[in-house]
């Protein structure tokens, strides 16, 4: 059983966690030979990805972590 001192702790936790992830903002969509890309901003810098980093994205990896390089100013 939780205790209130536990369960406040919990949600605290939650809450700092959420404030914690970077936001990810799609500002463009391109769909070619079936395939999917996304123009993404992320903390300030724009990068192109695909349907699966896009998803590991909006799970809390950092492009850092994915080795992705800013998109170039179109």
């Amino acid at each position: 059983m939780f205790s209130p001192v536990t369960s406040q702790n919990a949600k605290r936790a939650a809450v700092r966690k959420a404030l914690d992830a970077h936001k990810v903002y799609i500002t463009a969509q391109s769909f070619s030979d079936g395939a999917y890309r996304a123009r993404v901003l992320v903390d300030g810098e724009a990068y192109w990805v695909d349907e699966f980093r896009l998803s590991q994205l909006k799970q809390g990896l950092s492009p850092a972590e994915l080795e992705l390089t800013p998109a170039a100013d179109d």
